[in-house]
């Protein structure tokens, strides 16, 4: 019986010393793999801080250049909006002389006459004031379709021009300096459609008989 104890009691101390020695062993690997991480050198430092910095510049100088242009939009196209809604007393002036013109009490009158005058006379002054502030009507009589500049209301039909082409103007377009404050609203050309030559034929052979 004492044997069996003496025998028992050096293995649980074997098992005992086994676990320590592992536990020795996994911290020295655990010490060994932090000392194997370096510290980075002076160099790579500076140059980590260099890098940054550049970083830190260049974004710098991004929202100095976003902020030049948002300056430079609000200088030069702040009265956009303004410009926009002004194009309303052209095109009442124009109303207000059609409606005038199309009178039948008032036409060939000599108050007619004055009154158109007096709204063409106003008309140029406005237009005059919208050049000086680079707003300019949009020329498109005769010249072919610009999308950026025109939009079709319909097409009418003429063979002496080429398909595409200005040939009335609905209501005038407008720009302000490299921008459009509205398209002209236009009619364009197309080919004349050709008749049914077989529709033709019939009619006549129906006349014929």
């Amino acid at each position: 019986m004492e044997k069996e104890e003496n025998q028992n009691n050096i293995s649980t101390e074997k098992n005992h010393d086994s676990i320590e020695g592992k536990e020795e062993s996994e911290v020295n690997s655990n010490t060994e793999a932090k000392e194997e991480v370096k510290e980075p050198t002076p160099e790579e430092k500076i140059a980590e801080l260099e890098d940054k910095v550049a970083r830190t510049f260049a974004e710098m100088e991004n929202q100095r250049r976003r902020f030049e242009k948002e300056k430079e939009d609000a200088f030069e196209y702040g009265g956009y909006s303004f410009a926009k809604e002004a194009l309303n007393l052209i095109d009442n002036l124009d109303r207000s002389k059609q409606v005038l013109e199309g009178d039948d009490v008032l036409k060939e009158t000599d108050a007619l006459k004055k009154i158109l005058e007096h709204l063409d006379v106003i008309k140029k002054d406005l237009v005059s004031i919208f050049e000086k502030n680079n707003i300019k009507q949009i020329d498109c009589l005769n010249k072919k379709l610009d999308p950026n500049f025109h939009q079709a209301m319909m097409e009418i039909e003429d063979d002496a021009k080429e398909p595409g082409t200005i040939i009335q103007e609905i209501q005038k377009g407008f720009t302000i300096k490299d921008r459009l404050l509205r398209p002209s609203l236009v009619g364009v050309s197309k080919k004349v459609a050709k008749k049914d030559e077989k529709t033709e034929e019939n009619q006549e052979n129906f006349k014929n008989k």
